[in-house]
């Protein structure tokens, strides 16, 4: 394939070369220094390098290559520096710009030809395997979206289904257990306090608000243990939204807490909890709160 070259700069006889020599392996395009004609040709041309062809340079125009550089990073397209080893020298102290290759001549044609495209081969096979990656990245990420999806449905679904003997409600409230739900994004902590009860209520656990607040959707339970401090939405923001529902305003709820300084405790109950715990939870206060609250 031909490589589409867009030169500028102030040596003329390089860029000659490219028109008159090289023209069988590059297609070139000229422009001014004008850092304005430089990115029209590159909206418009697409060229896959900008070859500054560098000749006895003033500062001024040295110094705009900064900008010119900044301008062709969104396009990745390549900053390639061409000319002898004294014009390079004298420019690269001029210019504040990193450039991705430089040629150095005195240089016979057909290395220029091979070398420059050697160049671009390795730039553009790094590039495809770039955007091959982040293609897979993405991909993955959105496969894990999905996974995460159908993890979450399938964490509502059990919550709804492998609850220990829940009744429709079909019977008499004084007949049957009451139920409790405990919110706790610690898997651990939800296990604890599950053991800890399962004699004497009926127990369902969710590991975030979100899961909770579809299972009652469908569901209904008597109380609420709720933790306080949760990643995705803490509890206060969880009672609130319990709070503004007809269906759930009126369910107890109880803050589990690890907060123990009296600013923080103040705030816990300006949320109007039925009451709160710090933990780790004491058996004996857990089951005599719930109880009291039941009651």
């Amino acid at each position: 394939m031909k490589y589409k070259l867009l030169l500028t700069g102030k040596n003329n006889t390089i860029m000659d070369d490219f028109f008159s020599h090289l023209n069988d392996g590059f297609d070139s395009v000229s422009t001014s220094l004008r850092w304005e004609d430089i990115m029209n040709h590159v909206r418009l041309m697409k060229p896959d390098a900008f070859c500054y062809c560098v000749g006895n340079e003033v500062k001024e125009n040295a110094e705009r290559t900064t900008n010119i550089k900044a301008k062709l990073e969104p396009y990745n397209i390549p900053f390639i520096v061409m000319g002898t080893e004294t014009n390079c020298s004298a420019f690269f102290k001029m210019a504040a710009c990193s450039v991705d290759f430089t040629l150095r001549y005195p240089m016979k044609v057909s290395d220029v030809r091979d070398k420059l495209t050697k160049f671009l081969d390795d730039w553009y096979k790094e590039e495809r395997e770039r955007r091959e990656a982040e293609a897979a990245e993405r991909a993955k990420a959105a496969e894990k979206t999905i996974e995460d999806a159908k993890a979450l449905d399938l964490e509502i679904e059990q919550a709804l289904l492998g609850i220990d003997n829940i009744k429709s409600g079909a019977e008499p409230a004084a007949s049957r257990r009451k139920h409790v739900m405990i919110v706790d994004d610690d898997s651990a902590m939800l296990k604890t306090i599950k053991e800890q009860l399962h004699d004497k209520y009926d127990v369902a656990t969710a590991l975030s608000g979100k899961i909770a607040l579809k299972f009652l959707e469908k569901k209904t339970t008597d109380l609420i243990l709720l933790d306080y401090e949760m990643p995705a939405e803490k509890g206060p923001e969880i009672l609130e939204k319990l709070r503004a529902n007809p269906a759930t305003k009126d369910i107890p709820v109880i803050f589990l807490t690890g907060v123990t300084e009296r600013e923080k405790i103040t705030q816990v109950l300006s949320m109007r909890p039925q009451g709160y715990l710090v933990k780790p939870v004491e058996h004996d206060k857990l089951m005599a709160i719930i109880e009291k609250t039941l009651a």
